[in-house]
C-alpha cells in the first residue's frame, strides 16, 4: 500500500493514522525483518489487530462455523498468534516482525538483541513444507525455529507464554 502511493505527504499521513490506531490498542503495523535497517525501514509493514475482536466482531459467522472454514480459522489463529506476541512484548525489548523475500514468508521473528526466532503458523493438522522457515533459517541463522498449530506447538500452549519466553 505504501508503496503505491506517490506522495510523501500521503505516506506519512497513512503512518500517523497507523501509530494513532495503535495507541488505541486496536491496529499496528508489523514491521519487515531485514538484515539491514535501511532495507526494513524501506519496506511496508504487516497489519496486525492487537484484539481479534475487531476481526470478528462484524464477521456474522459463529465460533464453529468460523473453525469450520480452514481458511478463515487460519487467519483468525495467526492473528491470534501475532496480538498475543506483540502484546506480551509491550514493556520489554523484544521486537516483532515479519519476513517475507518473494515467495518465501515467515509469520512472524522475534528478535532480542542478537536472539531471533522464526515463527511459523500453521491451522491444518498435515505436515506441510516449510519453505519460508527454511529459507530464513539459511539467510539469518535462528536460534530456534518454532511451528504454531499443525504437529507443532499447539496454539493454546503457545498463547500461555509470553513473546521472551520463545527466545530464552
Amino acid at each position: 500500500m505504501v508503496g503505491q502511493l506517490q506522495d510523501a505527504g500521503n505516506t506519512t499521513t497513512l503512518a500517523h493514522y497507523l501509530e494513532l490506531l495503535a495507541g488505541a490498542g486496536m491496529l499496528t503495523g508489523i514491521p519487515k525483518f531485514a538484515g539491514q535497517r535501511v532495507r526494513q525501514r524501506g519496506s511496508s509493514p504487516k497489519f496486525q489487530v492487537l484484539n481479534n475482536a475487531l476481526m470478528t466482531a462484524q464477521a456474522g459467522v459463529s465460533f464453529r462455523e468460523a473453525q469450520k472454514d480452514r481458511n478463515l480459522w487460519g487467519r483468525l489463529v495467526e492473528s491470534a498468534v501475532g496480538a498475543h506476541l506483540l502484546n506480551s512484548a509491550i514493556g520489554s525489548r523484544v521486537e516483532v516482525f515479519y519476513w517475507r523475500e518473494r515467495s518465501m514468508e515467515v509469520d512472524f521473528v522475534l528478535r532480542l538483541g542478537k536472539s531471533v526466532v522464526a515463527i511459523e503458523v500453521k491451522s491444518g493438522r498435515s505436515r506441510e513444507g516449510l519453505p519460508g522457515i527454511e529459507a530464513f533459517a539459511k539467510a539469518f541463522r535462528p536460534k530456534r525455529s518454532l511451528l504454531v498449530g499443525g504437529q507443532g506447538i499447539s496454539p493454546e500452549e503457545f498463547l500461555q507464554k509470553p513473546a521472551a519466553y520463545w527466545l530464552s
